[in-house]
């Protein structure tokens, strides 16, 4: 037996027995076992984690601890339709490289000063995840840091490491940013003007804690990138090459910069169409409370009628090549995992295992909410840290519905476990999405190997700092929040 399976086995043994031993009755101790298999599996057989959710769901069905009804009902159809719709979108966007474009554009205005280029770097990357997703944002931002990195044969992994801190903290700006925001908005039914008025504001604020710590414990690193660009032929980084050529499409421009090594090219009717496309749907999602209140429609109906009309729009325009931009730019394998994910998830309330919860973190807390509130915040960071911001929020989500059931005021309780998964997803090299996909590029293109050391470190100088922060401006602004 090696390592790995030996720790799954105990894992899952560990939640069981103490499943067990809590009371919990013989539905509920299976239940969780059973979820405990899902979760496990995706943490320690990462690359299997669909075929463990496949087989998790269908023993929850063959013993009788979920019917196919809720089944349905906790699948989260409404967020794997919006995620497939942003995927669409973002898809087209990538494919003509209009991502590139704007980054290119941004870099080349900044000028020959490492810790200027850091700062900048970060504030897109931030920008990016909250504006697209949190995927995009690192794969592009990644990448150009990589094209500034290679340029002076410098180690790429502690500028890496900066722009991950930053994607997660900035995903938490928007109800876009992060598949941890789309599932808290649909299933607490916040807007996209929610997410502006409670969530951009702290968002920011940890972004700047953020940078200031990154420029400091990086400060040696940033130093050797200042010193190698401004030892280069200055004359040569400032210049850019732009010319015009003649295509089907239109005239191409094309925006070149030595500073990350790129050359874009563009037809201007791409880009008109591209900045209409981008600037229209985030005009829109900012909007779709109000294009509910006017059409008469349920809440959230147009958050996910907006990104659907989009993708739509964009399916239109691509026309044969349709088909192709779903299948290829729809993340599919990780969608299935979330809608399976989400059903497993379902039956702690189908057999009462998330009202037992509730009840026990109100008997811990003395029914004291603001103590209930760092209890459940502890837990929703660990989680977030351990397992994976998107596992930890769908098993989260569940208990703050038997809370509220309990008369507990939960809204800040949505609020915190966004910051959780988002912030504290900087703490562990697998606390988030972007962190694996960042790893991933470096280790592919053979550009070192980061270390559990390596991130561990920053990661504690980030995330308690920034988690704190959001803990205490959730706490005094509870005065002035609406009851859920």
């Amino acid at each position: 037996m090696d390592k790995q399976t030996f720790l799954f086995l105990g894992a899952v043994s560990v939640v069981s027995v103490m499943a067990a031993l809590s009371g919990l009755n013989s539905d509920q101790v299976l239940s969780l076992t059973i979820l405990s298999i899902i979760i496990g599996g995706a943490i320690f057989f990462w690359k299997y984690r669909v075929a463990y959710a496949f087989i998790g769901v269908s023993g929850l069905l063959a013993f009788g601890l979920i019917d196919i009804p809720h089944l349905i009902e906790f699948a989260g159809l409404d967020i794997i339709l919006f995620l497939v719709s942003m995927m669409i979108i973002i898809g087209f966007l990538e494919e003509r490289g209009f991502f590139e474009y704007l980054i290119g554009k941004i870099i080349h205005h900044v000028g020959p000063d490492g810790k200027k280029l850091t700062v900048v770097m970060m504030l897109m990357a931030a920008l990016f995840a909250a504006l697209v997703d949190e995927v995009t944002s690192i794969l592009f931002m990644t990448a150009a840091m990589f094209h500034l990195i290679g340029r002076y044969k410098l180690n790429p992994i502690p500028f890496v490491i900066m722009i991950v801190f930053a994607t997660n903290i900035g995903s938490s700006a928007t109800v876009v940013g992060n598949p941890v925001g789309v599932i808290i908005a649909l299933k607490a039914e916040l807007t996209f003007i929610d997410f502006l008025r409670w969530a951009t504001p702290i968002s920011f604020l940890a972004l700047i804690l953020t940078i200031l710590i990154c420029m400091r414990y990086f400060a040696e690193d940033i130093k050797k990138l200042d010193n190698c660009i401004k030892g280069s032929d200055l004359k040569a980084n400032k210049k850019e090459e732009a010319g015009e050529k003649e295509t089907d499409g239109g005239t191409e421009e094309e925006v070149s910069h030595d500073y990350v090594e790129a050359k874009i090219l563009i037809s201007k009717r791409d880009l008109k169409i591209c900045w209409s496309l981008f600037l229209g749907t985030i005009f829109s999602l900012t909007m779709h409370s109000f294009i509910e209140k006017i059409l008469d429609l349920e809440k959230n109906s147009m958050l996910l009628g907006v990104a659907m009309i989009a993708a739509g729009l964009a399916l239109m325009i691509e026309q044969d090549r349709a088909r192709e931009l779903v299948e290829k730019r729809v993340d599919w394998w990780t969608l299935t995992f979330f809608l399976l994910l989400f059903a497993s998830v379902g039956t702690l309330a189908f057999v009462g295992t998330t009202e037992v919860i509730a009840d026990w973190l109100l008997s811990l807390s003395g029914k004291n909410e603001l103590l209930l509130f760092l209890i459940f915040m502890i837990i929703a960071c660990l989680l977030s840290a351990l397992i994976d911001n998107v596992l930890a929020v769908a098993t989260l989500a569940p208990i703050i519905y038997a809370l509220s059931a309990e008369g507990v005021d939960v809204f800040p309780f949505w609020w915190g476990m966004l910051f959780a998964g988002t912030f504290f997803g900087n703490l562990t090299m697998i606390g988030s999405t972007a962190n694996i996909v960042a790893i991933g590029m470096v280790e592919r293109r053979k550009m070192g190997h980061i270390t559990f050391k390596d991130w561990v470190k920053p990661g504690v100088l980030v995330s308690i700092p920034t988690i704190l922060l959001a803990i205490f401006l959730i706490y005094i602004q509870i005065p002035i929040m609406p009851e859920w």
